[in-house]
């Protein structure tokens, strides 16, 4: 069938948003620091109804909505754990995928011990374009007699949207292709303290390719639609955002129509979309240079102010080179809020000033610190590369791992932060940084083990297991032995150094998973052969305010309430976002930019309607 991406359940989205802004028109907004919906429903109002209007005054953001793809797939190589499925829409579909891979005996295959069938889903993030990686979920359903997924690979599934329409189910082409190693969520909780269930669902880290290009736009607002305020609206935009190509300047808007302008993502705001919508929305359309310098002097007052300096910030960097001058005179302030809002508007015009004081907000301000980190990635002066580099070293595992993952965005092919393939399954990065020893691993994006400090050993133990094959043991001071064991074969021993990177590169060598390596550290750590610290996944935490006054701890406890801002696409675990929702957070999480209340497998997914209407007609 052919594309179509205006489902339903798209206009009401679009309906959802337009509600929430006449909302917003209505009540008023409220300062930035407590704010509590998304900034980027929030319309732009000038001040002076004598000023140009801004573009959001007229447009509203598209586009911006995580797009769930989700299908069925085949997860293979477990020890005895799976189950042959029952007769269900989702045991029709997974054959019909076998066989139009043109698999030989699927029905057998299904019915192996070894195998499992698996809902598989992934998030197409605004802006994705094709080939980006994204995490892919996986779920055995519970009406099989599957009891873990663990040490599985998904085999490659196609990810599609699916949508209800009137009452029956429409699937889109193919978006996304998904497939790899599974990490089961049980792998990083303490042991014995697993939840039910939380070894039949896992993650594809990075697994997930997407096969489309998602471009964000403008829709005009209805009593502003025309044909020529969309190409006075698409002249602000490019007059602000634009390169050349082969010697022609090119602009990033795109208008289609009277109501809609399409538009393309600059570079350097790759990893943040929702601010560069917010920019987008805050551009003036054009004015007398009398008005342009009284709008100038408007803003400079209101950035000096803590409770709008966010606001001003935004308009500043919107208008360009010309914000330059008074963005610098909030760097100089002596207001944390103010410094850190004017440079990360500087930080995103290119301005080399921006980095000291972003990293000392990323280090200081834990509310600041994402932003601030995705703000410096986007510079490329060696300033930029010293404040990240320093911040490697700072006390907080969260600061040190996300400027780690800014510095890998900023330049991939850095040595310091390039790493090494192990076992074509995950990555070991050695970091010789100064500071508290640290193990870091991920659970998003990619299999990945980050060691921050020098000569971090292993203290040698009696014995220590890497999953059900692999054994370390004492074999001097210095030097460990690793055994691996197959029933029926005989042990293989090799003897490597008591250094962790030395370690962790036998264990791949010996055939260990990622898990199997976390095992391994984990029971070290508990054991105390270990004195580096451990970190799982330090990323950004929902509900983040900054509170004047405060400076971040060392150890910083969870946070409750609602976030500044939402989280930049460099660090947003769009699936943990879910997930939490439905298990622990409720309604603490709030969506961000146009995007609706979050779906989830257990409530609206269509497998859920599917399953339902089976269910009803297997029992009349």
């Amino acid at each position: 069938m052919g594309r179509n991406r205006y489902w339903p359940n798209d206009m009401l989205c679009h309906a959802w948003w337009r509600a929430t802004v006449g909302l917003c028109l209505a009540c008023g907004c409220q300062s930035p620091l407590l704010r509590t919906q998304s900034p980027d429903l929030e319309p732009v109002v000038t001040e002076s109804q004598t000023a140009s209007p801004l573009v959001g005054d007229l447009a509203l953001p598209a586009g911006m909505n995580y797009y769930l793809v989700e299908g069925v797939g085949l997860v293979t190589g477990l020890d005895n754990t799976g189950s042959d499925p029952p007769p269900s829409p989702e045991r029709d579909a997974l054959l019909a995928e076998m066989q139009s891979h043109e698999t030989a005996r699927p029905q057998t295959i299904l019915a192996s011990k070894r195998t499992a069938l698996v809902r598989v889903r992934a998030y197409l993030p605004p802006g994705v374009q094709k080939g980006d990686r994204v995490d892919v979920e996986v779920v055995a359903p519970a009406d099989t007699d599957t009891t873990s997924l663990a040490g599985g690979w998904l085999m490659q599934a196609r990810l599609r949207q699916v949508a209800m329409v009137y009452n029956h189910v429409r699937q889109g082409d193919v978006d996304a292709l998904a497939g790899g190693d599974v990490v089961v969520d049980a792998v990083f909780q303490e042991p014995g303290k697993e939840r039910p269930g939380q070894l039949l669902r896992g993650r594809v880290l990075g697994g997930g390719v997407s096969l489309i290009n998602r471009k964000l736009g403008l829709a005009l607002r209805e009593n502003a639609a025309s044909v020529r305020a969309s190409a006075q609206i698409g002249a602000a935009i490019n007059n602000r955002f634009y390169h050349y190509e082969n010697g022609d300047k090119k602009g990033v808007a795109r208008p289609l129509n009277s109501s809609y302008i399409e538009l393309s993502i600059p570079p350097r705001y790759r990893h943040n979309i929702a601010r560069y919508m917010r920019v987008i929305r805050s551009i003036p359309l054009p004015e007398s240079p009398a008005d342009r310098a009284l709008r100038l002097q408007r803003l400079e007052n209101k950035l000096l102010e803590p409770t709008t300096a966010a606001e001003a910030a935004l308009e500043l960097e919107a208008i360009g080179k010309e914000g330059i001058p008074a963005l610098r005179k909030g760097l100089a302030s002596s207001d944390p809020e103010v410094r850190f809002y004017a440079a990360e508007a500087l930080a995103y015009l290119g301005e080399a000033d921006a980095a000291r004081p972003l990293a000392e907000a990323a280090a200081r301000h834990r509310a600041f610190r994402w932003h601030a980190l995705t703000a410096i990635s986007t510079l490329d002066h060696v300033e930029a590369y010293d404040a990240l580099y320093e911040l490697l070293s700072e006390p907080s595992a969260e600061t040190r791992y996300g400027a780690f993952r800014a510095m890998q965005v900023r330049n991939p092919r850095d040595p310091l932060v390039k790493g090494e393939l192990l076992g074509d399954s995950f990555t070991l990065h050695v970091l010789p940084v100064t500071g508290e020893p640290m193990v870091h691993f991920s659970k998003t994006r990619r299999q990945e083990i980050v060691i921050f400090g020098k000569d971090v050993t292993l203290a040698t133990p009696p014995f220590l297991l890497a999953g059900k094959r692999l054994m370390i043991k004492r074999h001097d001071a210095d030097q460990l032995k690793v055994i691996r064991f197959e029933p029926g074969e005989e042990d293989q021993e090799v003897v490597c150094s008591n250094q962790l990177p030395d370690l962790i590169r036998t264990l791949a060598e010996q055939g260990a998973r990622y898990e199997d390596v976390f095992q391994l550290i984990r029971a070290a750590k508990v054991g105390g052969y270990l004195q580096a610290r451990l970190a799982v996944n330090a990323q950004p935490l929902a509900g983040r305010v900054f509170q004047r006054g405060e400076e971040t701890p060392s150890e910083e406890p969870p946070s409750t309430g609602r976030s500044v801002l939402p989280v930049p696409e460099l660090f947003r675990d769009r699936l943990d976002s879910d997930s939490s929702d439905r298990a622990e957070r409720g309604s603490q999480t709030q969506a961000t930019s146009d995007e609706p209340p979050a779906s989830s497998v257990g409530s609206s997914s269509w497998w859920r309607t599917i399953t339902s209407w089976w269910s009803a007609d297997s029992n009349p």
